[in-house]
């Protein structure tokens, strides 16, 4: 279960690296018993291209909103912009991506109940 937290800014949070090359990360909760399951701001660097990873599924439901910057679908050959929303059930193949100008990303990773 994710820890109570109140209202807080969330450039009291540093970033720091992730562990995908080229993402920084704010986590803003996290659930202490399954890392997976958080809320997090994810930043990632102009030219990013997650090509070698191929397409990727996840066994939680994850949710992404971009905030800033771009997201090209590589399987889809679709740009994803600010205000666009994913919604991907456990499963869901998605990716590869490539961002031009870089983007900031709200993402919240859960487990279905």
């Amino acid at each position: 279960m994710k820890g109570e937290r109140e209202f807080f800014h969330a450039d009291d949070i540093p970033w720091q690296q992730s562990v995908q090359d080229g993402v920084a990360e704010r986590v803003l909760s996290r659930d202490g018993q399954d890392p997976k399951v958080l809320t997090r701001l994810a930043r990632w660097v102009p030219g990013l291209d997650t090509t070698p990873a191929g397409v990727i599924t996840h066994d939680y439901v994850e949710e992404v909103y971009i905030l800033d910057g771009s997201l090209h679908d590589l399987t889809l050959d679709r740009t994803f912009r600010a205000g666009d929303f994913a919604c991907r059930p456990p499963g869901m193949p998605h990716g590869p991506y490539r961002t031009e100008d870089g983007c900031v990303m709200l993402e919240t990773r859960y487990r279905p109940s």
